[in-house]
Order: C-alpha cells, then sequence, then structure tokens
C-alpha cells in the first residue's frame, strides 16, 4: 500500500508550521483534503510515526483536538470510512504490480536512502560500524554485541544529512545537535572509544544511552 506523502506530512511535519500557507490546520479543513479525493481511488493510506502524536507535535500544538474532531468530520461524507491495513487489504483487490529498481523510503524528496547515506561523512560512518562485526563476533560478549548494534540505529546517521530546503529543516528538527558535521564527530569519537575497547586497550566497554 502507497502512503499518501502529502497528506500524512501535513499532520506528521507541517501541523505546528506557522510559516505553512494552511496553517492553522483544523479537523474539517482537513477532511475537506481528504472528501475531494472521492472517486480518485479506493482508499487514502495515512502513514506516519506514532511519536507524531505528543513528541513531533506538543499536546500544546493542539494535535489531540484534532485527533478528537477527526473522525466526525470524516464522516460527513456517507462514502468515507476507516480502515485497517489488513480489511484494506480483503476488501480491495490488487490494481497492479509496481517495479522497484532501487531501495525506497519515506525520506526526503528523493524517497530513498540519501537521507542516511548520501555523504562522505556517513558512508565512512557505516563503513566503520560494519567493519568492527567480525572483531565483534570474536569479542563473544553480549554487551559488546549490544553497543555495537545501538550504534547501527538508523537516527545516528540521519543526523548527519547535510541536505537543506525543506528536506534539511526536517533533519535539523529531529536533530539534537547543532550541525551534521557535531554528529558525525560525536560519533566517530564515540566509534574510536568502542573500537579502543574491543582490542583491549580499554578495561570498560563503553555503554551507549539511548
Amino acid at each position: 500500500m502507497l502512503k499518501n506523502y502529502r497528506l500524512s506530512d501535513d499532520i506528521a511535519f507541517r501541523f505546528s508550521n506557522r510559516e505553512w500557507n494552511d496553517f492553522p490546520l483544523s479537523a474539517d479543513k482537513f477532511s475537506r483534503w481528504v472528501h475531494n479525493i472521492s472517486g480518485a481511488g479506493e482508499v487514502v493510506n495515512l502513514f506516519m510515526d506514532y511519536e507524531t502524536f505528543g513528541e513531533h507535535q506538543w499536546e500544546s500544538t493542539g494535535i489531540f483536538k484534532f485527533l478528537e474532531h477527526f473522525p466526525t468530520e470524516i464522516f460527513k461524507h456517507p462514502h468515507w470510512k476507516f480502515a485497517t491495513p489488513s480489511e484494506v487489504v480483503q476488501d480491495c483487490a490488487p490494481v497492479a504490480e509496481l517495479p522497484f529498481h532501487r531501495i525506497t523510503s519515506w525520506a526526503d524528496m528523493e524517497r530513498d536512502i540519501t537521507a542516511w547515506r548520501g555523504n562522505r561523512m556517513q558512508t565512512k560512518a557505516l563503513n566503520t560500524i560494519y567493519d568492527l562485526r567480525d572483531l565483534v563476533v570474536r569479542h563473544g560478549n553480549s554487551k559488546v554485541l549490544d553497543t555495537w548494534r545501538k550504534l547501527q540505529t538508523s537516527d545516528h546517521f540521519y543526523y548527519m544529512c547535510t541536505k537543506w530546503c525543506s528536506d534539511g529543516d526536517v533533519h535539523a528538527y529531529f536533530s539534537p545537535y547543532d550541525s551534521p558535521y557535531d554528529a558525525f564527530i560525536t560519533y566517530e569519537n564515540i566509534l574510536r572509544d568502542f573500537e579502543s575497547s574491543l582490542h583491549g586497550n580499554m578495561v570498560k566497554v563503553p555503554s551507549l544511552a539511548l
């Protein structure tokens, strides 16, 4: 099932953006946009992170009031209903095969993996952590393995993204660092300490607090 990225991002990213032309986004306004799609397909897929509600969009933005009134506004159009993915698969027949010749994602305008592997810093960081695999396995320590796995969390590389314009704004919104370069330097320092511990140059294996 394909994501309607424009409507999904209106809630996930633009809901509290006061610079957005459609701010503020109310339940009745959004429902009108959904209703305008009537006749253009069988289903509208709204996909977003759970963190959208209460973390990315704080309670003070009105996101919970939006959710409270959203179903009522949708049901004002008699032909619309809500459905789970399983119900959609059961009720809607396949339309076509979609060939994908590259890895895809929800991220950025390219909808590919350049959010995590789009510059030299990200490539270097990923190659370094992957190169430690054999050493970690030989170490045979569950704590070491756990730390190595946490160092592969996608957010580490997402914070190193150097895109600009609207994509860059989204990356900066989620990042705890002042810049992608600070994210890279911090990660490299952690990797250096971690690798040293694997070679026995440190007594204590560094723990990664996430």
